[in-house]
């Protein structure tokens, strides 16, 4: 049927918010996480559930989510998920141990999990083709408002009031997203394939399986455990894979990974992220840490990374329309790594910050080229009706590159450094960001393979 008076403007709005509020709360914990290491007396090892639980949650439950949406309706979805994340925030935001605030993290997730795949697949069904690139720049923009907005109030927050409150500003947002978003969005649904119980237990334990087992390595006192669940979890993801194949009507059809664009970029968007998002959690620590700045200065100092994200993400979805996304990507995947190499080779525990400014600011344009180039050559590879499992898709290869990226990153500060003096934390950080430089590199090997333009 067809959609009456629709306000393109509303749609990208409301769109927008569901992914500011998703990443924002990713973001936001990054300048806090000193001020909750401090309070709870937890390390870093330790610290990283705070982050990953989110993240994990996120990915495992997405692509059930994704199929409940397509088959009951994109827009009631993305409010519930809505709903379930704001109750989470309240409960994060209750946490008096590290425990409590893992668990918080986790409801905060599957609230998240449909909320950014729903609004691409509403925005992306909404428009026409001709103005998906430049639209999916502006939801870049407008979500990636939160790498700005995220640490810097964070650091404010914590500053001035406490760590707790970060999360209660997701209140008010929350109802206000669900009032608009009831009133302006219009609703649609890609198929009506029944959600099936035993698929959606599959992925749910492989994703969560084999995240959980990367992490676990970096604290466990023997890996015995986390190698065993390693195994369960790759053992279930076979099995998913397995059923996929021979099911009728399957979660995630693997006709899609026939397609260079789908599967290139896929796993491109997984090492973008998988770079971002081990800078993400250990760039405001070494601000503090060795910089010692306080949470508001730090958040304030990782502008000129982030930053580059509302400025440059619009035109980077106009120049993908322009000029393909594989030009796009490759340089934004070069500039990212280039970036983030620069640091490693620049700081030092007795280096001036100002020796960090211009390598982010490279950094920060490159993940805002990519990002919008990589959504567009995804979405594009599957037909209209396919598009909210695609965008399923697109996001599980996002989430577990940053939960794996996160992982990674602990894993390596911990080999080439420690916690016990600033030295070793820098030797540590140095080691992070370049390998966060050589996994974003890595991203051109598939980015280079798109298409040279859109069809």
């Amino acid at each position: 049927m067809k959609q009456k008076q629709v306000n393109s403007n509303w749609v990208l709005v409301l769109t927008s918010l569901g992914f500011f509020m998703s990443m924002m709360d990713s973001m936001i914990v990054t300048t806090a996480s000193t001020a909750i290491r401090n309070d709870f007396h937890i390390s870093v090892d330790m610290l990283q559930w705070a982050m990953n639980s989110y993240n994990i949650t996120i990915a495992a439950v997405l692509l059930v989510g994704v199929s409940l949406g397509e088959r009951l309706g994109r827009r009631k979805i993305y409010n519930l998920g809505i709903l379930i994340f704001t109750i989470g925030s309240v409960l994060c935001a209750l946490s008096n141990n590290i425990e409590f605030l893992i668990i918080a993290r986790v409801v905060e997730g599957i609230g998240a999990s449909v909320m950014t795949p729903m609004s691409m697949a509403i925005l992306t069904n909404t428009l026409p083709v001709s103005e998906r690139g430049k639209a999916l720049g502006i939801w870049s923009g407008i979500g990636g408002l939160a790498l700005i907005v995220g640490p810097s109030l964070g650091g404010f927050i914590v500053a001035k009031l406490a760590w707790q409150w970060i999360f209660w500003i997701n209140v008010p947002i929350g109802i206000l997203a669900i009032y608009l978003s009831m009133k302006m969005l219009p609703e649609s649904t890609g198929n009506s394939y029944r959600v099936g119980m035993i698929d959606s237990i599959l992925i749910i334990v492989a994703s969560t399986s084999i995240i959980w087992s990367l992490s676990a390595m970096t604290s466990a006192s023997s890996i015995v455990w986390p190698l065993l669940i390693g195994i369960l979890g790759l053992s279930t993801g076979v099995w998913f894979v397995l059923r996929q194949k021979v099911e009728e009507k399957p979660m995630i059809p693997l006709d899609f990974f026939k397609s260079v664009a789908f599967t290139g970029g896929n796993v491109a968007t997984f090492l973008l992220y998988g770079s971002m998002y081990g800078v993400v959690f250990f760039l405001p620590q070494f601000l503090q840490v060795v910089g010692g700045a306080d949470s508001l200065v730090a958040g304030l100092e990782i502008l000129p990374w982030t930053g580059t994200l509302v400025v440059v993400a619009p035109f980077a979805g106009n120049a993908v329309d322009k000029y393909g996304e594989r030009l796009i990507a490759t340089l934004g995947l070069l500039f990212q790594g280039i970036g983030y190499i620069l640091i490693m080779v620049l700081v030092n525990d007795h280096s001036p910050y100002l020796n960090m400014v211009v390598p982010l600011a490279i950094a920060g344009v490159g993940l805002s080229m990519a990002g919008p180039a990589l959504q567009k050559v995804v979405l594009g590879a599957v037909a209209k009706s396919e598009i909210g499992k695609a965008s399923g898709v697109y996001n599980v290869f996002r989430l577990l590159g940053g939960a794996v990226g996160t992982t990674v990153s602990v894993i390596i500060f911990y080999q080439f450094g420690g916690m016990s003096n600033l030295g070793l934390f820098t030797s540590g950080f140095r080691a992070v960001m370049l390998s966060a430089g050589i996994i974003s590199i890595l991203g051109m090997i598939f980015s280079f393979r798109f298409k040279k333009s859109s069809d």
